[in-house]
């Protein structure tokens, strides 16, 4: 009997094979502002929480520390009080598939990966390891790649479009409207980042999870403009760009988006992240999505 199974590109993979080996935690005693220090440093967007045997307790978020901040909690509050449940775990020969479902299942950006004691933590796995995966495949195949001739005609008819994999809403605030109302919109809709217009709606700045807790931790107030923390320029390609163009774009900037226009810069209509090319899952091309015809 035929069996149809779709192929994607990280078919047959491990999360050993993808993983990052580092894990960034700190005790659950160690205070919001040490949590936001690691986090910048070592450009992560969540850390492990561990108890006072040294293991797993939860985890703090850029999103959890954006809440605190909302809150108008100090930064010295120690981590105990806002950490958020039990981590979630995988392990080094899961597939990676399988992981990637689980992190799109629980809504969460990253899974830690657990050796065979419970007690240890071996790494990390998050959309930008899974994305750099993607990219390092798909740089290298024949089927995605240009060439010149007829060769090259069908291997770019092969190429997946910005257009397949993005989002296409975006949310903006004017430059004059306040942190508080940033952070309630990133609260609601789970996006990484805003963009910010000037009155007449032309695109200035754009203020990520990474903008705010930078904030909290300088000791700005919630009722500060989005101008004075916005980042520029925005960071764009067009719909009509080739995926794999804008997943290089994204590692080289090492940024976790682009925002996607039709055309002129200044026409936003979406917002291509790490997470959405990710949950593409087929790669940069559609060689990767025909089904497999498995006999047996």
């Amino acid at each position: 009997m035929a069996t149809i199974r779709e192929r994607s590109v990280l078919s047959g993979m491990l999360v050993n094979e993808t993983m990052r080996r580092q894990v960034v935690q700190l005790p659950s005693d160690q205070t919001l502002a040490k949590a936001i220090n690691h986090l910048i440093r070592f450009k992560a967007g969540a850390l492990l929480v561990t108890d006072g045997d040294g293991k797993p307790a939860g985890v703090v978020s850029k999103t959890d520390i954006m809440g605190a901040f909302y809150a108008g909690l100090p930064v010295e509050v120690p981590l105990a009080e806002i950490m958020t449940g039990s981590p979630l775990f995988c392990y080094p020969d899961d597939e990676l598939e399988s992981a990637l479902d689980v992190m799109r299942q629980n809504g969460v950006h990253r899974l830690y990966v657990r050796g065979s004691d419970a007690s240890t933590t071996l790494g990390t796995l998050a959309y930008p390891d899974i994305v750099g995966q993607i990219y390092r495949f798909c740089r290298v195949c024949s089927r995605g790649t240009r060439k010149k001739g007829s060769a090259g005609i069908e291997a770019d008819a092969n190429r997946a479009g910005v257009k397949e994999a993005m989002t296409g809403s975006v949310v903006s605030f004017k430059a004059s409207d306040m942190l508080s109302d940033v952070i309630e919109a990133l609260s609601a809709k789970g996006f990484g980042a805003v963009l910010i217009t000037e009155t007449q709606g032309r695109s200035v700045g754009v203020i990520s999870k990474t903008d705010l807790i930078i904030a909290y931790h300088h000791g700005l107030s919630p009722d500060t403009t989005a101008r004075s923390v916005m980042s520029a320029p925005v960071n764009s390609c067009d719909h009509e760009d080739w995926l794999v163009d804008a997943l290089r774009q994204m590692l080289a900037r090492d940024v976790q988006r682009l925002f996607v226009h039709d055309g002129k810069p200044d026409n936003i209509i979406g917002v291509l992240s790490l997470s959405d090319a990710a949950r593409f899952r087929s790669g940069t091309c559609r060689a990767c999505m025909p089904s497999r015809v498995m006999t047996g």
